[in-house]
Parts: structure tokens; sequence; C-alpha cells
């Protein structure tokens, strides 16, 4: 019961629709049916009593309840609806006229009562007088034979009320039925749609599809509804992005760690099974949080197709993996840092390169990430698993494979075959990150308003500092308005300043500087400083030869 109440809840608008549309089918079709008026008209039915004694009045009592129910049959006879007809100077047929009457008897009661219906009051109530006129000539001719004095006789009643409304259609009736009629539609259609609805919208329907667990579920931030956004994970209450999407993050980094405590993964791949799903932000913003807790993150984009990680932190993505991979450059000249303490590096896509697969699943590209691996752990952000096959190809030489799927969006077919493909190559699947949760509604999840609010970060405003918040609000949106995301592409000029919890740029080769060991042969390399924000005495970097 608790499933239909959820899958009402969520198809309600739909239920709501067809009710409407319900009512106002009853309606029309109540407006398009010809109005019918109903008069009555009645009869008594008495007992000549041969003189006044009390027992000769209880004996025509007997005597005409006994044959009032004959006189009920008598009411659809052909000749009474002669007589009516020719009373009435009608042209229609007797047997017509026989299906506008109703005869009845009141319970308990030596009444005749006659129902007639008519296109208009007058004809209603004439067409009921008439009848009850020749029910009484039909009976005196049986009871006296045509002779004498009956001892049961029925006496017409005064006229008959006109009627001042129609009796049908019933137009209330008719909107009432019509609403129930829609209502039931619309449960059997939202019972049906969510039957064949193949959208994973819970973790419940993530694990039902897959053998897979689910290691995080993101819910909407409004910062990431026009486009991708990094946030910072080192003071909660800087304003950028919702407490419940950091929260979720961390929650995610920590389910990432204690995956397998016997080999920790260093190497991850982050991917989805279609674009759109927000992997490359969750790969981001995975970075920056594994960053905050002191641990030394590089983040690789291995997107050589659809680059964005360097449009999302503020760098061209001209120069970058596909240079290291194809022996232009170094790791050490292309990778930058991005946070202020020194833990976090961005690596971009680079040129997009003829083979793209072949570079990120060849043995210079394992190597690249094992080294890198031994002092940082290493987040690569790969093409959708569906569209191409890079993500399939890393996920056999990486520690593991994070999928982002996106609630409501993503079916279960696609989950399976995205899961399918990571295996096919033998690579390890980490977790399902179900990004996008709903806040509200049937499928929200339990991050809400009131999960901030909890501890003092989801608190409404004071009305007294309202206005000072929405003045802030505006100038930040104003100063970041120049600043939004592009489209991602296959290449990407530098884009504005990077976000507000990024720093200057600087390359990794900065903070690898070590002294060389005596004895070995050294020499000079001289690193390139980035076109943004570097200073002009970058310091070099000195590359030891073994002798």
């Amino acid at each position: 019961m608790q499933r239909v109440v959820r899958i009402l809840r969520a198809y309600w608008k739909a239920i709501v629709a067809l009710i409407a549309m319900g009512a106002l089918a009853g309606l029309g079709w109540s407006s398009l049916q010809p109005r019918v008026y109903t008069a009555d008209a009645s009869g008594y039915v008495a007992a000549v009593a041969s003189d006044g004694s009390t027992g000769a009045a209880l004996a025509g009592d007997q005597l005409a309840l006994s044959k009032v129910k004959s006189f009920i049959d008598m009411g659809y006879w052909r000749s009474v609806a002669e007589t009516a007809r020719q009373d009435l100077g009608l042209s229609d047929s007797p047997e017509s006229l026989v299906q506008r009457i109703r005869v009845s008897n009141p319970v308990d009661t030596v009444n005749v009562r006659v129902d007639a219906t008519g296109p208009t009051p007058e004809s209603a109530r004439d067409l009921a007088e008439a009848w009850i006129r020749g029910m009484t000539a039909e009976v005196d001719q049986l009871e006296t034979g045509g002779s004498g004095q009956s001892a049961v006789r029925l006496v017409a009643g005064d006229s008959a009320r006109l009627p001042t409304a129609p009796s049908s259609p019933n137009v209330r009736l008719d909107v009432t039925l019509g609403a129930l009629a829609g209502g039931v539609a619309g449960i059997i259609f939202a019972l049906v749609r969510r039957t064949f609805d193949r959208r994973v919208r819970s973790v419940r329907d993530i694990t039902d599809a897959v053998d897979a667990s689910v290691v995080g579920v993101l819910p909407v931030d409004k910062e990431l509804a026009s486009g991708r956004a990094v946030f910072s994970f080192d003071d909660i209450k800087d304003g950028r992005g919702s407490f419940a999407h950091k929260e979720a993050m961390r929650e995610l980094r920590t389910n990432l760690q204690y995956v397998d405590v016997d080999r920790p993964a260093r190497v991850m791949v982050v991917t989805s099974p279609l674009p759109g799903d927000g992997k490359s932000t969750t790969a981001a913003n995975l970075a920056v949080s594994i960053a905050a807790t002191g641990q030394s993150v590089v983040l690789i984009d291995a997107d050589l197709r659809r680059p964005v990680l360097g449009g999302m932190f503020g760098f061209s993505d001209d120069v970058g993996l596909s240079d290291v991979l194809a022996g232009r450059a170094q790791i050490e000249q292309v990778a930058h840092q991005v946070d202020q303490n020194g833990r976090l590096f961005v690596v971009a896509a680079g040129r997009t390169p003829p083979n793209p697969s072949e570079m990120v699943g060849s043995q210079r590209m394992q190597s690249l990430a094992r080294k890198l691996a031994d002092d940082m752990v290493v987040i690569i952000d790969s093409p959708p698993t569906l569209a191409v096959a890079d993500a399939a190809v890393i996920a056999s030489w990486a520690d593991g494979a994070v999928l982002v799927v996106t609630a409501g969006r993503t079916t279960d077919d696609m989950l399976t075959r995205a899961t399918e493909n990571i295996a096919k190559t033998r690579g390890h699947l980490l977790g399902v990150v179900l990004n996008r949760m709903p806040l509200r509604g049937v499928d929200s999840g339990y991050y809400g308003s009131q999960y901030g609010g909890y501890y003092g970060y989801g608190a409404p405003p004071s009305s007294k500092s309202a206005w000072r918040r929405f003045r802030l609000r505006r100038k930040g949106q104003a100063a970041a308005k120049g600043t939004e995301e592009r489209e991602a592409g296959p290449r990407r000029q530098p884009a504005g300043p990077p976000p507000e919890n990024v720093s200057g740029l600087r390359t990794l080769s900065q903070r690898r500087i070590s002294a060389a060991p005596g004895g070995d042969v050294t020499d000079e390399i001289t690193v390139p400083a980035p076109s943004r924000e570097a200073p002009a005495d970058t310091p070099t970097r000195r590359r030891t030869r073994r002798g």
C-alpha cells in the first residue's frame, strides 16, 4: 500500500487532470442531452360500502388493498393509452405513450401514482392527468360491466403539479460520475505507467537492476541546474553549493574509502551511461572533497573528445593529457595546482587525437596513472560508457570505476548495459552514484531543507536580514554572470576567472622541487608558466638521470 500511495503521489497531476477531464466530459454529455420533465398524478382506490357500519368499512379497505395491485398492471394497457391519446389529441402511438409512463403504488396505501415524462412541463402534466382519467374509465368499465355500480372504483385526484426543473439529464450526477470515471482512469494510468516506467528513481531501483551497491546519492542543487560548478569543502558556510549536496559528496567520499579497505582504490575512473549525467561535475567535486581531507589528488580529464574540466577550473583544454601521452610535454608541465594548499592538481585533456581509445588504454597511460598514484589519489574523468569504449578501457586497468546515473533519466537497461561494458573488460565497479535526486516529492531522498536546518545551516533567514541577503545574492549573481560555463567541445579557449574556491593556477612541477642525489647527472628544464596568473619567477625543476 505504501508503494501504491507513492505511485499515486508521483502521478497526482495526471490523476487530477483526468478527473477534471472526466467531469468536463460529464458536463458536456449532459448539455447535449434533451431536457425531459416529469410530472405526477394520483388516484385513490375506494370501496363502496353497502351500509355505514364499521365492519363494512374495514371490509371495503381490505378489498381496496387487494384491488390496487391489479390496477397497477392495468395502467399499462393499450386501452388506457388510447383513451389518453384521444383526450389530449396526440398523434403519438399508444406504444410510445406507454414508454413515457410509470404507474406505481406507494407502500401501505391504496393510491395509484402515475409519473409521466415530456419535453415540456405542460406536456408532462397533461399526460399524467389524462392517464389517470383513462385508468378511471377503464376501472369503471371493468368493475360494473357496463351497468350498475361497482364495489370498488378509482377516484382521480387533483391536477398534477407543474415541474419547475428537468428530471433528466441530472447534471450533478453526470459530472460526479464523469469525475469518478476520470479518477479510476487516472489511477489505472499511474499504476500502468509506473509498471512500465524503466527509469531509475531510487536506490532500490538500482539495486534491483544490477548487482552493485549505491555509494552515493547526490541531491539536486540549484547552482548545477544551469551548468557545471565546483564547490569548496573547506568552509560549509561559503555560500556556494547547498549544504545537502556537500554532505552527500562527503558521504560519497567516505563510502569510496571503505569499499575495499584491504586494497583502497588509488586510481578511480568516473563515468556515466550517457552524456549529461553529471559525471564531470561529480568527478571535480569529489576530487575537491578528497583534497579537503589533506590527501593529494590529481584530477585527469581523459575525455579527449569533449573535454570540460579545463573550463570548469578556468584554464584552456588545448594542452594536457594528450600532449603528455604523445611525448610533447611532461605531466609536471601540464598539471595545474588549483588550491591554496597544494593538494589538488588538474590535468586538462589537451588536443583531440585521432585515436582517443587507444591513447587512454595505452601502456604509457597506465604507467602515468600508476606513477601518480604513488603519491596521490588519481581521479580520471572519462567519456560516457555507452557512447564510446574509452571508459571501459580505462576501467580495465584502473583500481575501480564509479558510475554516475541520473534519477528519473537513466533507464534500467542503460544501467545494465553500462555495468556490462565495464564487466566485459574485467573492470571493478566500485559503486553507482544516483545524481540529481529530487529534494521534494515522492521520489525525494532524505536530503531536504529540514536536514540542513537540523544542524543550523538550512534554517530560513530572519526577516530583518532578508533584504540584505537578497542584495548580496544579487551582487554575487551579477559578478558571476561573466563566468558562466560554455558548452563543452573538443577545443576550449581559456575561460573567465576560476571559481571562488580555486586559487591562482600553478603547475605540478612547482610542488615537486627536490635536490638531485649526489653523483647524478642533472640537466635544467624550464617549466613554461601558464598564461594566466602565473608568477614571473617560476622555479625550475631538476630532472635526474641515472648514470
